[in-house]
């Protein structure tokens, strides 16, 4: 492969099925063996009708007894091994692609994503169909015109008659299919809307019961939910109807050729034994067609699923011939970076960010600064790689971001966002970045550079103490500064802090300048996003934004003295050049 050339890379969905191919074909062969032996009743009822009774043989009765016996536990065995290796292959898919799916469900609102998808839930759809008889029934269902013509080779009358009953029950697959689509997607979606609805209720429950909103909450919530439960309703009436129909008529189908079977008995046009294999048999070619009528619905989501969790999957894999960077040593520069508002945030055509430019050094302490909208933290997104730019670079050690490989950056980055969560897990473990090979003193240096060591050795349980458990109870602040030690833990060459004291009382501010000082020191390369003054003490470079553009760039004390003089010529009538931090 030359340089720049890519290789197109199949779908991972598409190609975690390929890779189960082999266990596919397994399945078909077990499916042609477990259908070849499903003829042992009929061809053992006609030996008995045709052979035994005629000639009142006993050792010929067993012999074909002890045949059947076999030929049963043979069934059986690859009855057992067919379901076995679809749930095997239901698992490997599921292992295969829940790491990249869960992965998908975490990155979509940073790729312009709308609304919110459930891939992991998709995945599991599909792994429980693969182990489903509606499944195995469409294995079964390419013998069902093998079964056809042994009945026409009884008879061409009972033939007949058998594919009759099989295209009544085929228009009520397809007439299955056109009523309950539309049913099964309207319920799928309201299924998941409610379902976003409720895990938001429960991250506000607090506001909810505070203000007085919990039952205006659940008459919305039950809204949803019961717009899903109608058109699921609407959809399995239909198919219970259907299934109900579909077994009327195979059992109606299995007497009819029993009753044409012994009106051609009685003129000795066919044997009894005929008579009877040929109604069995009729029966069978039926039931694959039957059981797929039964399962349509579990079909129609299983399908549904496929198609979102293909689509939501592509691109997903990381690239094999990107080139690994060595640890950047926190360069950072933008050239006339511009950014447009991402896909699902409200765009009215102007940028949210235009023509950023800067350039800071190891060691340097950048503050951003500027009124609210101004593009503080979409440029704060730009700089750790969440977002990249629409024209324009933005570099770390002389490399765009979309070089890096995503994993390997952001272990050179910290990032305290505006809107700061905890995951459920251990204080350290969160610290940490759930490192399974973060060393204790590491956890405990991140801590202590961010002051908060001993405010989590007052917890109960200290750094093992389980955030979301119920029992710790963090207040706003709390959860910033150890927020804060988790953007700091490592060192990393570049660290971006959005309002990082939004929380912080006068002890928190402090203990922030104390880190950005210390790590200024210790050759990091610092970024903060500030509306307050204290949160810029430490700094050296400042950036002022308005409305996404960049209005001023430089040292902090040069970039001061020119808003302090912009701001005396407004007394005198001069234009006033209106920044707030």
């Amino acid at each position: 492969m030359t340089m720049g050339q890519r290789v197109k890379k199949d779908n991972p969905l598409s190609a975690a099925v390929a890779r189960c191919r082999s266990s596919f074909l397994g399945v078909g062969v077990f499916s042609f063996a477990i259908n070849l032996f499903m003829l042992t009743g009929p061809l053992f009822m006609l030996q008995v009708y045709d052979r035994v009774l005629t000639s009142r043989s006993i050792p010929t009765l067993v012999a074909l007894y002890g045949l059947v016996v076999a030929l049963y536990a043979s069934l059986g065995l690859f009855n057992f091994l067919r379901v076995r290796v679809l749930s095997r292959i239901g698992f490997r898919l599921d292992s295969d692609l829940m790491m990249l799916a869960e992965k998908r469900r975490i990155v979509h609102g940073l790729i312009g994503g709308g609304e919110e998808l459930r891939p992991v839930g998709d995945l599991t759809r599909l792994r429980q169909f693969v182990a489903s008889p509606a499944l195995t029934a469409l294995f079964d269902l390419p013998w069902t015109p093998i079964y056809l013509a042994v009945v026409f080779y009884m008879h061409p009358w009972l033939g007949w008659l058998a594919t009759g009953g099989i295209v009544v029950i085929t228009l009520f697959t397809i007439a299955n299919e056109a009523l309950t689509k539309p049913k099964v997607s309207e319920a799928t979606y309201w299924d998941m809307e409610s379902a976003r609805f409720s895990d938001g209720s429960h991250r506000n429950a607090d506001v909810i019961v505070s203000m007085g909103m919990l039952q205006n909450t659940l008459n919305y919530w039950a809204k949803m939910r019961k717009g899903g439960m109608v058109n699921s309703q609407k959809a399995g009436g239909v198919t219970e109807a259907m299934t109900s129909a579909s077994k009327a008529i195979r059992l109606l189908l299995q007497s009819s050729i029993l009753a044409l079977g012994a009106y051609l008995a009685v003129y000795q046009i066919i044997t009894p034994g005929v008579m009877i294999a040929a109604s069995i048999i009729g029966g069978r070619a039926l039931a694959p067609v039957d059981q797929v009528v039964g399962g349509w619905r579990n079909f129609i989501a299983a399908r549904q699923s496929y198609g979102r969790l293909k689509a939501g999957l592509e691109h997903m894999e990381k690239s094999d011939d990107m080139l690994q960077l060595p640890a950047p040593e926190g360069h950072v520069s933008f050239a006339a970076v511009t950014k447009m508002p991402p896909k699902g945030l409200a765009d009215d055509g102007a940028p949210i960010l235009n023509g950023i430019s800067f350039v800071l050094k190891p060691g340097d302490a950048m503050g951003v600064i500027g009124p609210s909208a101004s593009g503080k933290s979409s440029l704060a997104r730009i700089l750790v790689g969440l977002w990249m730019p629409d024209r324009g670079a933005a570099r770390l050690d002389g490399a765009t971001l979309d070089q890096w490989d995503s994993d390997e950056l952001g272990k050179h980055i910290g990032y305290l966002p505006q809107s700061v969560n905890l995951m459920r897990g251990t204080i350290a473990e969160n610290i940490s970045r759930f490192d399974p090979d973060a060393k204790d003193e590491d956890i405990v240096e991140a801590a202590k550079l961010a002051n908060v060591n001993e405010l989590i050795l007052a917890l109960p349980g200290g750094y093992g103490a389980k955030i979301d458990d119920g029992r710790l109870v963090l207040s706003g602040g709390q959860v910033q500064r150890i927020a804060l030690a988790r953007a700091v833990y490592g060192r990393p060459a570049l660290i971006v802090l959005d309002e990082p004291n939004s929380n912080l009382d006068a002890e928190g501010d402090a203990a922030l300048s104390k880190a950005i000082a210390a790590l200024r020191e210790a050759g990091n390369t610092i970024i903060v996003m500030a509306h307050r003054p204290s949160a810029i003490a430490s700094v050296n470079m400042l950036l002022m934004l308005r409305g996404g553009q960049q209005v001023d760039f430089g040292p902090k004390e040069e970039v001061l003295r020119r808003v302090t003089e912009a701001s005396n010529a407004s007394a005198i009538g001069k234009p006033k050049l209106e920044v707030r931090i």
